[in-house]
C-alpha cells in the first residue's frame, strides 16, 4: 500500500549556469536537495508518486544554457514522468493507485488554441519542471491535473520508470509526424538518433513511412538504427551538406525514389544538423525542427517560396496521442528498453554534468531514492 507523505522531497534548480557575454566569466548551475509542503489538492487534481523521471535535453537547456522558463529558480526540473497515484481529490478518486505517464505539458482545455486542435501549444499549460515552479520531475512526489493523465495497463515486465521517455522522447516525435501529416509510403530523414531521434525513426517506421534516412555522427547509433526501422544511414562526421545530399541522391536513384516531397526531421537540435535540414529540404518537401538549440542559423526564405517547402516547428505532443504510443511501445512495436537506462536520483548532478558534455546513447530515467 502507498502511503501519502507530510512532505514532497526535491532535487531543485536554486540558480542556472551563467555566462557573462562581456567577461566570458562562468557561474555554473547549482542543484539542491530539500523538502516541500504536499500541496492541498484542488478539485481535478491529483499526487503521484514519481517512478522515474527522464533527463531531457530541455532540462540541461535549463540549467546550462540559461534559457528562460515560465517560473524563475528556485524550481524543479523534470518533465518527462511516470508514477503511481497515491491521492486525489473528492472528484476524481477512481484514479488512486493507477500507473500513469504525465504528459510534459498539460493543455488548459479552454483556449482558442486548445479548441482547435493545437493544445500542445496551449499558453495557459502546465508543464512540469517549468510552468509548475517548484513542482517537477525530480521528486518523491507531484500534483497534477488528473484530466491530461495516461493510465499505464497491460506493461508486461517494463519496469513503470522505464515508462517515463513515453512522456517526451517517445511522444514528441509522433505529434512530430502528426505536424507533417506523415503518411503510409512516405519518404523521410531523420537527422541525429539520439534520445529522441532514435523514436523519431521508429515512430516513422510504424505509421507506414516507405523509407526512413537517418543521418548521425555516431555510426554505432546509426547501426541501432538499421536494426530498428531505418532503411539507410548516412555518418556525417566531417562531411559537407553536398557530400551528404550525395550520398543520399545515390540512395534514391538506387531504390528508384522521388527527390520531391520527402519530409525532414532535424532532431539534434545542432547547427549543423539545421543547416543540414535546410540545405536537403527541396521540392514540395517540408521540414520539423524538433530538437532545441540557442543558437541562430542563417537560410534565405525565399527558398521555401521557389521549392513550395515549408519550414514547421513542433512542440510537446497532445495527451491523446500518449496512449497510442503507449501502445506502440508495450505492444514492441517500438524496442523500447534497448535505449534506456536507469540510475538513482541521488546522481543527478553527475548525471547532469556527464549529459551535457556528451548525448547518452541511452535514455537516462532518475528514480527516486531519497
Amino acid at each position: 500500500m502507498t502511503t501519502v507523505p507530510d512532505k514532497i522531497q526535491t532535487w531543485q534548480m536554486v540558480t542556472p549556469f551563467k555566462k557573462d557575454r562581456e567577461t566570458g566569466e562562468v557561474t555554473p548551475g547549482k542543484l539542491e536537495k530539500t523538502e516541500i509542503d504536499v500541496p492541498e489538492l484542488q478539485a481535478g487534481e491529483v499526487l503521484v508518486k514519481v517512478a522515474g523521471c527522464g533527463v531531457c535535453h530541455t532540462d540541461l537547456g535549463y540549467f546550462y544554457f540559461g534559457v528562460p522558463t515560465v517560473n524563475k529558480p528556485p524550481l524543479t526540473l523534470g518533465h518527462e514522468i511516470s508514477g503511481t497515484v497515491v491521492a486525489t481529490a473528492d472528484d476524481v478518486k477512481s484514479w488512486t493507485g493507477k500507473e500513469v505517464i504525465i504528459p510534459a505539458v498539460m493543455p488548459c482545455r479552454k483556449c482558442y488554441l486548445c479548441k482547435t486542435g493545437r493544445g500542445n501549444r496551449c499558453l495557459a499549460q502546465k508543464m512540469p519542471g517549468n510552468s509548475m515552479g517548484i513542482y517537477g520531475g525530480n521528486s518523491s512526489h507531484i500534483p497534477v491535473p488528473a484530466i491530461d493523465l495516461c493510465e499505464v495497463t497491460n506493461r508486461g515486465d517494463i519496469p513503470l520508470e522505464k515508462l517515463a521517455v513515453v512522456a517526451d522522447a517517445a511522444t514528441t516525435p509522433f505529434q512530430a509526424a502528426k505536424r507533417a501529416d506523415v503518411q503510409v509510403g512516405d519518404n523521410t530523414i531523420v537527422i541525429g538518433v539520439g534520445g529522441v531521434g532514435q523514436y523519431m525513426v521508429q515512430i516513422l517506421k510504424a505509421l507506414g513511412a516507405a523509407n526512413v534516412v537517418a543521418i548521425d555522427i555516431n555510426q554505432e547509433r546509426l547501426d541501432n538504427m538499421l536494426k530498428n526501422g531505418a532503411d539507410f544511414v548516412v555518418n556525417s562526421m566531417g562531411k559537407t551538406s553536398k557530400e551528404i545530399a550525395g550520398e543520399i541522391k545515390a540512395f534514391r536513384k538506387e531504390n528508384s525514389l522521388p527527390s520531391t516531397g520527402w519530409k525532414i526531421f532535424e532532431v539534434s537540435g545542432t547547427k549543423p544538423g539545421q543547416e543540414l535540414g535546410l540545405a536537403l529540404l527541396s521540392f514540395v518537401g517540408k521540414m520539423v525542427i524538433v530538437g532545441f538549440g540557442p543558437q541562430k542559423v542563417e537560410y534565405s526564405i525565399s527558398r521555401l517560396m521557389a521549392f513550395d517547402a515549408e519550414l514547421i516547428g513542433s512542440w510537446g505532443c497532445l495527451p491523446e496521442y500518449y496512449p497510442s504510443v503507449l501502445s506502440m511501445v508495450t505492444s514492441g512495436k517500438i524496442n523500447f528498453e534497448e535505449f534506456v537506462q536507469t540510475r538513482p536520483m541521488s546522481t543527478i548532478q553527475e548525471t547532469y554534468a556527464e549529459a551535457h558534455k556528451q548525448s547518452p546513447d541511452k535514455r537516462i530515467v532518475l528514480v527516486p531514492d531519497f
